[in-house]
């Protein structure tokens, strides 16, 4: 098919096609469709996850970026399942920056995501498209490690917290470099996430509230603030990951000084590091922010 499209695969759109029929089976499985779901798969490419997903579920969106590969994919599909074209529907576009996406809201994201910009994608889709309520994703087996780490881990950092503020992520498998064409230089594995209710920002053992995030994608936590001035608390706190989070938020909150008071009024000791919080603390700090001077 490549051939004759005159395609070769791109790096820069990070394009590693799945040619194992077992792995797109398994991970149609894993994403336990239900015959009402309505799919999104970003990067569908030559097609192959895509007709197993458009038996599971009543409807697919696909999104790709390739022009050539979004035009070719309702004939891949006329040929091979001509049953199911009327459950397909393409849009030719960037998933990481259309700001909203045609027909019926999707409710499963289940994709092949290119290594490169898996987590903007999956972050972005998440605050756009509310609808979304669970997600089964393969991504290069280091960013899994980052989308799934709990607070403390050696890999916990940016995204983790992230994606915690959404809801709840673990890893569902792993996926050998052998079932990609071409095979990329890292494994890959499986990332499962669920939407869940909004984070508490009070205490918690683990440093999450309740259900771990938000449930609408520009929704408010229990603190009353939002999810970008919780974000920037994040960023600021993981931008100099040696620090304490008294010197690395010193310029978020103003001075050192400032931070310091804004982090004792959220119960978080000023000497922590940002790998020792859960997304509730970051909530606790941006809403203690809005009351100290």
């Amino acid at each position: 098919m490549a051939q004759r499209l005159g395609i070769r695969p791109s790096r820069r759109l990070g394009q590693n096609f799945v040619i194992d029929a077992g792995t797109v089976n398994r991970i149609t499985a894993l994403a336990s469709l239900e015959p009402a779901d309505v799919v999104l798969e970003v990067g569908p490419g030559l097609g192959s996850l895509t007709l197993p997903l458009l038996a599971a579920a009543r409807r697919v969106l696909a999104v790709e970026v390739d022009p050539v590969l979004a035009a070719e994919l309702p004939r891949t599909v006329a040929a091979r399942a001509p049953g199911l074209t009327g459950r397909l529907e393409v849009l030719a576009a960037d998933a990481a920056r259309v700001p909203s996406l045609p027909g019926e809201p999707p409710t499963v994201l289940v994709a092949n995501l290119p290594y490169n910009v898996a987590v903007p994608v999956v972050l972005h889709l998440l605050a756009t498209v509310p609808s979304l309520r669970r997600c089964l994703v393969m991504v290069q087996a280091e960013v899994a490690d980052r989308m799934t780490a709990p607070p403390g881990s050696r890999t916990y950092g940016v995204p983790s917290v992230k994606l915690a503020w959404y809801g709840s992520a673990r890893r569902a498998g792993s996926v050998p470099r052998s079932v990609f064409w071409p095979v990329p230089r890292v494994d890959s594995g499986l990332v499962a996430f669920t939407r869940g209710e909004p984070a508490s920002g009070g205490p918690a053992a683990d440093g999450v509230g309740p259900g771990g995030g938000p449930a609408a994608g520009g929704g408010r936590a229990a603190g009353g603030v939002g999810r970008e001035e919780v974000f920037a608390v994040v960023d600021a706190a993981f931008s100099q990951r040696r620090k304490t989070l008294r010197a690395a938020l010193a310029h978020w909150a103003g001075s050192a000084g400032r931070a310091e008071r804004v982090l004792r009024a959220a119960g978080v000791d000023p000497a922590l590091r940002g790998e020792a919080l859960g997304v509730a603390d970051f909530v606790r700090i941006a809403a203690a922010s809005a009351r100290v001077q």
